[in-house]
């Protein structure tokens, strides 16, 4: 069956290639578009634009099936535009009848969508299971855009393939593991499992931890900033000065490709950073050393977490009715022990408390919640050293899977690497094949006690399930 195609087109060229891949199979569709088309105006979205989906964005590779080691095709493509967003489905020529749908992560403040491949493609394809992807409408932190989007290809792989999944899994990386995470709330009955990979599970709790690593910095400093709802236009500019002001107290060598000489003081702020990232735990130094070596678009002059701070953007991620930001009740820690010493009861009375005029929302608008109510199996992987999406996300998840009486339907795996979604196919294949498993047998596999500080803490945890190199992580060697 012909992909339908709802397209908003410029120019012959662009109208031919369509024309081209109207008419032809799929396969020779994605090789007549060698030369990829410019990308189309939105239907839906105004000021959007969508990129080909037959072409890779932005380096032009034609998207084509899979081949084996004689070059013969494993598989059928399909590709289109509908309703505003970029789709790419792909079906084994020996398909298993079940289907997984790819949620993509962030993907900045631009205004042309895309569409890509899962990075376990081959290993679905090898292993029979169809997959689909969406650009989704929108970019920005649009989780609900997201969540909608991606179940609307479950009946868009029905009408392009004129097949019947008999199972549907759903995986994602980053926000995509938030869309992950709140798409199996929200579309009951929808998918048999899922696999978030360095996912947001703990929703708006990411931008408290954006504003953590800030206000304590500050704090430590004796820095007076603010966390303004309506931030000025200037107020980038400003904040970074700021910023410059704390790092001569807490270092030097920031954002120069190198890790950074950390003071005693720059020391005690990254304690701070390591109990609200997720405690204790094994390549923490590493890590908080490489997030602070370089900057983060525009306010590429100072370190990473700075330019994270959610009071550049009135707590909003762009997306919600306000500031969705709460630290009124956060106790900060410099070690693991749950008791305050002197120096921590300082930096609680001294930090800067911000109170939210908006919260995580119960549908598909703002910022949508993660309530922790999966009710299928949940297979989870996170970086102990991820600083961008923190191990935490996963400790969130679990508590609230476990309020809601699920404990045992959540699985998380600590992953000994750094950088974010940093991850090798070894883990990821393992990952989703114990899941397939899970799902289809009910045998649940193993996992990392994630809520356990003193396991937590062991310089080997992590060992069980990482497989393979992670630059930049250096803690005591796995036995």
């Amino acid at each position: 069956m012909r992909a339908r195609l709802r397209l908003v087109l410029a120019g012959p060229l662009v109208t031919a290639l369509v024309a081209l891949a109207l008419a032809a199979p799929p396969a020779a569709a994605a090789q007549a578009q060698a030369a990829c088309a410019a990308p189309v105006p939105s239907d839906t979205q105004p000021g959007y634009a969508v990129a080909d989906p037959w072409c890779d964005f932005p380096g032009g590779a034609p998207f084509a099936p899979l081949t084996d080691a004689a070059g013969a095709p494993l598989s059928q493509v399909h590709a289109g535009i509908d309703d505003g967003a970029a789709w790419r489905i792909e079906v084994p020529h020996r398909w298993n009848g079940e289907l997984v749908l790819h949620a993509h992560g962030y993907r900045g403040e631009g205004t042309t969508v895309w569409v890509d491949d899962p990075g376990l493609r081959a290993h679905f394809v090898q292993r029979g299971f169809a997959w689909a992807a969406s650009s989704y409408q929108t970019n920005s932190y649009d989780v609900a855009q997201g969540v909608r989007d991606t179940h609307a290809l479950t009946d868009l792989f029905r009408r392009v393939t004129d097949r019947q999944p008999g199972e549907t899994l759903i995986t994602g990386p980053s926000m995509g593991g938030h869309v992950t995470a709140v798409a199996v709330e929200h579309y009951r009955g929808t998918f048999a499992g899922a696999m978030p990979t360095c996912g947001v599970l703990g929703d708006t709790d990411l931008f408290d931890y954006f504003t953590d690593a800030n206000v304590t910095a500050a704090a430590l400093t004796g820095t007076p900033i603010t966390f303004p709802l309506q931030p000025p236009p200037g107020y980038p500019l400003t904040y970074q000065q700021q910023v410059l002001g704390e790092l001569p107290q807490l270092g030097s060598g920031f954002t120069a490709g190198t890790p950074p000489t950390f003071t005693p003081l720059g020391l005690r702020w990254g304690a701070a950073v390591e109990q609200r990232s997720g405690g204790s735990r094994p390549g923490f130094a590493s890590a908080f050393a490489f997030w602070n070596s370089f900057g983060f678009a525009p306010l590429t002059g100072i370190p990473f977490l700075f330019g994270l701070y959610p009071g550049l953007t009135g707590g909003t991620a762009n997306v919600a009715a306000g500031n969705v930001v709460d630290n009124r009740r956060t106790v900060y820690q410099l070690d693991g022990d749950p008791r305050l010493s002197p120096e921590e009861r300082r930096l609680n009375a001294e930090v800067l408390r911000v109170a939210p005029t908006a919260h995580a929302t119960p549908d598909l608008s703002g910022i949508p919640a993660v309530a922790g109510d999966p009710r299928i199996p949940v297979l989870s992987l996170h970086g102990l050293g991820d600083l961008f999406v923190p191990f935490s996300m996963e400790q969130a998840y679990a508590r609230r899977t476990a309020l809601h009486g699920q404990r045992l339907l959540f699985v998380s795996r600590a992953i000994r690497a750094t950088g974010h979604c940093d991850f090798t196919q070894a883990e990821l294949g393992r990952g989703f094949d114990d899941l397939v498993t899970w799902v289809h047998t009910g045998r649940r596999p193993a996992g990392d006690p994630v809520l356990s500080r003193t396991l937590v803490a062991r310089p080997t945890f992590g060992c069980r399930f990482t497989d393979g190199q992670h630059p930049n992580f250096s803690a005591p060697a796995c036995p």
